[in-house]
């Protein structure tokens, strides 16, 4: 097989073969006699997490949704499913999901086993929604885990690839919502000292764009549920910031097309809580993206700390996203048992440049326990990033129980997860 690479074109993939089967029981063929093996989804994470120096295997064959339960409000999927396809089906039936990424094109098992989050003071990140999960383990067969009868699920959940294969998850579900989008330009930092939380729970979702190149939020996107009415007391002012005139970007210069609809316009919740609309294919291979969770009480001393280093860091950047995610119960999420705020950073695709100044940014955080996003790029030590773990031993007993041998592990996971 030709070299292949990520999303953003900064990896490529070690993995000499590429399998991309058509049911479930082809997928416990070859990961009983596969050496080294592991799941390739949408090339959405910037290092090495989805690696393997053996075969890589493709669920874009098993997407389909595979039961609807409306007693339960559940919906089960295949492993291979996108977020922008299933949304799409949930809200003709008439639910939806209770958070979604900034991008509608990612798998909904890559997202949950990286923990990627969406944003809301009261919504906890995607794998929070996981009900069960199915995963062909190391041996080919299928170990089962519920949030009612297995203990592990909460480890599993969040599983960074370490456990297996995921073909089937389910998720929990709620009523169908409409939602608007306002966006504010031009927030200054200085206002977010007192009122962080105000800001951060004005709407259903709340995200704070900054270029770092001033003490100044960008932009603020608001994203309202019709039925909260958070819209109906909002001005031409916000915390200092001023409506936005058009529709924008949130780089910028670049065009607002690609964009989800903003300028309150009312629309279904899956196509308001992202970022940018499903019918747009993400341009590949012009950014490196770092994420860092701190607790949501040290928003502003954090903000406060990399604003120190705006001059390192704006000549590098494209956009800077602020978000906040609900606390957890799950072992490997930045988010267990922590109200968080996470601060996003979209680099321009220099990597020689990007990783001196991520060690400033790591040090200037450590104060406040910044955990890096799993499938980001981070120069933390490895062992800085287990002792941010509580139940890494846990999870490593788990990790034991469906890989004994190591078949789904790799260089990062060894690096940072799985030994010392």
């Amino acid at each position: 097989m030709p070299q292949h690479q990520n999303w953003a074109g900064n990896y490529t993939y070690q993995a000499s073969k590429l399998y991309i089967p058509d049911t479930l029981e082809q997928i416990q063929e070859t990961v009983a006699s596969s050496p080294r093996i592991k799941v390739l989804g949408t090339r959405h994470s910037f290092n090495g997490i989805a690696d393997s120096p053996g075969t890589h295997i493709s669920l874009e064959k098993l997407d389909r949704v595979i039961e609807l339960d409306r007693e339960n409000r559940t919906v089960t999927v295949e492993g291979g499913i996108r977020y922008g396809d299933l949304c799409r089906y949930l809200d003709q039936q008439g639910y939806a999901i209770h958070n979604l990424a900034s991008l509608p094109h990612i798998t909904v098992a890559g997202a949950c086993a990286s923990a990627t989050h969406g944003s809301g003071v009261n919504n906890a990140n995607l794998a929070a929604a996981v009900h069960s999960m199915e995963i062909v383990v190391a041996d080919g067969s299928i170990m089962r885990f519920n949030r009612e009868t297995e203990g592990s699920m909460n480890g599993a959940a969040v599983g960074l690839g370490a456990l297996g294969i995921v073909t089937k998850i389910t998720l929990d579900m709620i009523p169908a919502f409409e939602m608007s989008q306002t966006v504010y330009e031009d927030l200054p930092l200085a206002h977010v000292k007192d009122n962080f939380d105000d800001i951060a729970s004005a709407a259903y979702s709340v995200s704070l764009f900054t270029d770092w190149k001033a003490s100044t939020f960008n932009q603020v996107w608001l994203k309202h549920r019709l039925s909260d009415r958070t819209a109906d007391g909002l001005g031409n002012e916000f915390y200092g910031s001023v409506r936005a005139a058009s529709k924008v970007h949130p780089v910028p210069g670049y065009s607002a097309d690609n964009c989800s609809e903003q300028m309150d316009i009312p629309g279904p919740w899956f196509e308001r809580l992202p970022h940018f609309r499903m019918e747009f294919t993400p341009s590949a291979g012009e950014e490196l993206q770092s994420e860092y969770f701190v607790p949501r009480h040290h928003a502003y001393e954090a903000l406060s700390a990399i604003d120190q280093l705006r001059d390192h860091i704006s000549p590098l950047l494209y956009i800077s996203e602020v978000r906040t995610i609900a606390k957890d119960e799950l072992w490997m999420s930045p988010c267990y048992r922590q109200d968080s705020v996470a601060i996003h950073f979209t680099w321009k695709p220099d990597w020689m440049a990007v990783q001196k100044v991520l060690p400033m940014i790591e040090e200037c955080l450590t104060p406040f326990e910044a955990r890096p996003h799993w499938a980001k790029l981070f120069t933390m030590p490895p062992s800085r990033v287990r002792s941010l773990y509580e139940r890494l031993p846990d999870f490593r007993e788990l990790v034991r129980r469906c890989d004994p041998e190591g078949k789904f592990s790799n260089d990062f996971l060894n690096k940072f997860v799985t030994t010392d």
